[in-house]
């Protein structure tokens, strides 16, 4: 049943907005992939030669399945790696998918692993400044793999920060295959958050010693799976999720369990029915469409989500044909109802989300507030109501069953009718220092406005150096420049998080201004960041000086440098030195790429020729 007459107005206006500006763009998309089906198996195009290399290596079943040009085949790319906590599970996931698939009567062939960067363990370090780039590298190798033309239907097996968007942006590229996402879901809970903030702070504060900060971070990441605050790779899997690209409450279940492997088994056998050989030919291209990016955008406004994916949506869509921007993302925002409490933005994780209802009940909630298109496709079929049904195992077998009728923890997860707050907490910030967002989910009234003196970095390193000094105990607009895609490759600043919070602690105005990114774990310190245009690019932001008054308003949208246009007009912009973040740790080998980065706005892409 569509539920589109009940659709919330605002949703319905820029849905409609967006559906008009991508016209020309939208259908040259689905003309390309429309080109790009075939009637029959994708590998009887290639000569023989071409399939002799393609299957040389395979078993005799195998190879006669291939050769025969009956069976469909589907093609594994995984970002499996043992060093990032998220993916290691992945590591015998290609054999169990392959042996559900052939179960089904179809085969499957694992065609590339990508590169997977964990940003907590680059965080704050120089590999972090390739990490934003790994994502078109991600999408470029999906691409190269998925260019043998072997495949009538892919699997996708990657679950964190810029891994999931890369592996979209690759399949986009695909739209005429098949392809399902396959997550693995979380690790068990560590210590609580409150707790692992409370030692980072007094870290900061010198009131705890390094082997303290150890113990408290090792309590939290401290086995197999994702990291369970609500930070990218979490909004990832609930984004995902809610545009209908993996199975019905799937996105929060832990690793290895049997509720897992059932799940993981059925994403296997799913793709096949949904393959040209299958009967039921759906390709991701169709299920991505302007409504299926707002259901996206509108879970994570809902959930208070990470503000990495305002830049990684923008890119996903263009890639579908579909023009978005932050305008679009910030009115939706005034209309959609904060509905989750997860840390940064609360104290539970996303397994305390889970136990509450999870997905099931957060997209039950939103469809009945008209908050998202149910008249979409999915990869289990026609109408997002499939997805308020949650997985369960019943005599040992799969089945998805209705949700509790009420969240299991409203502290965690809320009803549309007493949500947290009315908005979903996203801000766009413009002005004549240029346009940024604010995430302000976790923003008390008192910071959601500050004024006062600029104080300038064009490192978080020296931040720190500063705050340790003293130097920063005063009301401040803390200013980090050059710090943008095109400058340093725009590495997470998570470093300025516990400084800034004991500053605030301390009954200081402070907040942030920067080119650079926060992501999903900005935490209480009022942020706006991915300014666009950026530093380098000569945006006012490089002819701030120190003490110059800046206003950040959260409530307005507004963020002015209070100074005379005269003044500005006479002053000169700063020059960085940026030689020292351009070489080492493989950074010399991405110049190019960062030369071609578009704004963040734009996506930070690399990907498209018009930019």
């Amino acid at each position: 049943m569509s539920r589109e007459q009940s659709m919330n107005p605002v949703i319905s206006r820029v849905t409609q907005r967006i559906i008009e500006r991508s016209k020309a763009t939208r259908q040259a998309y689905l003309d390309k992939i429309g080109a790009g089906r075939s009637k029959g198996p994708m590998r009887g195009a290639l000569s023989c030669g071409n399939l002799a290399h393609g299957v040389a290596a395979c078993g005799k079943d195998v190879k006669d399945d291939l050769k025969s040009l009956t069976k469909a085949n589907i093609g594994i790319v995984s970002s499996y790696n043992d060093m990032l906590s998220a993916h290691q599970p992945y590591e015998t996931y290609p054999n169990q998918l392959k042996a559900a698939i052939a179960k089904e009567g179809s085969v499957a062939q694992f065609v590339s692993g990508v590169p997977a960067m964990c940003d907590g363990v680059t965080q704050g370090q120089p590999g972090m400044e390739l990490s934003l780039l790994s994502r078109d590298v991600i999408a470029m190798t999906t691409a190269v793999g998925l260019s043998h033309n072997m495949f009538d239907g892919a699997l996708m097996l990657g679950i964190c920060d810029k891994i999931v968007p890369g592996l979209l942006l690759g399949s986009l590229s695909f739209g005429h295959l098949p392809t399902v996402f396959v997550p693995a879901g979380p690790m068990p809970s560590g210590i609580p958050n409150k707790q692992k903030a409370a030692v980072r702070q007094a870290y900061a504060k010198g009131e705890a010693d390094e082997s303290e900060l150890l113990e408290a971070e090792m309590g939290s990441y401290h086995s197999a799976g994702t990291c369970t605050f609500y930070g990218t790779a979490n909004s990832n899997q609930l984004v995902i999720e809610m545009m209908g690209l993996q199975l019905p409450g799937s996105s929060f279940v832990p690793p290895n369990g049997g509720l897992r492997v059932a799940l993981t088994d059925f994403a296997g056998k799913q793709v096949s029915r949904i393959t040209e050989q299958g009967g039921s030919y759906l390709p991701i291209g169709e299920i991505v469409d302007e409504k299926s990016m707002i259901n996206g955008i509108v879970g994570l406004l809902a959930t208070g989500g990470s503000t990495n994916l305002t830049m990684h949506l923008v890119a996903v869509a263009r890639a579908a044909g579909i023009i978005i921007d932050w305008s679009d993302m910030a009115e939706l925002s005034t209309a959609v109802p904060l509905l989750t409490r997860i840390y940064p933005n609360g104290q539970a994780d996303v397994n305390h989300f889970q136990q509450a209802g999870g997905m099931a009940i957060l997209t039950r909630e939103l469809l009945r507030g008209g908050y998202l298109h149910n008249d979409v496709k999915t990869i289990v079929g026609e109408g997002l109501e499939r997805y308020t049904l949650m997985p369960v195992m019943v005599d040992g077998k799969l089945d998805w069953v209705e949700a509790p009728e009420k969240s299991g923890d409203e502290t965690v997860l809320t009803s549309i009718d007493k949500p947290f707050q009315t908005n979903g907490g996203l801000q766009l910030m413009a002005g004549n220092l240029g346009r940024g967002v604010i995430k302000t989910s976790s923003l008390t009234p008192e910071q959601m406005v500050v004024e006062a003196p600029a104080i300038i970095f064009e490192s978080q390193h020296d931040l720190d150096k500063a705050f340790k000094a003293g130097e920063l105990n005063k009301d401040c607009v803390v200013v980090v420049r050059f710090q943008g895609p095109r400058a340093i490759g725009m590495p997470e600043l998570h470093k300025l998080t516990p400084p800034l919070s004991v500053l605030q602690g301390q009954g200081y105005k402070v907040a942030l201004v920067t080119d650079g990114r926060m992501s999903g774990a900005s935490g209480n310190v009022p942020a706006a960041i991915h300014l666009t245009p950026e530093a380098i690019d000569g945006s006012l932001l490089a002819k701030v000086v120190e003490g110059d008054m800046i206003r950040l308003d959260a409530n307005s949208g507004q963020l002015t440098l209070l100074v005379d246009d005269s003044e500005l007009a006479s002053r000169v912009n700063a020059t960085p030195d940026l030689d020292a973040s351009r070489v080492g740790m493989g950074r010399e080998l991405f110049g190019a790429m960062r030369s071609q980065l578009s704004g963040a706005e734009q996506g930070a892409c690399s990907l498209f020729a018009e930019g």
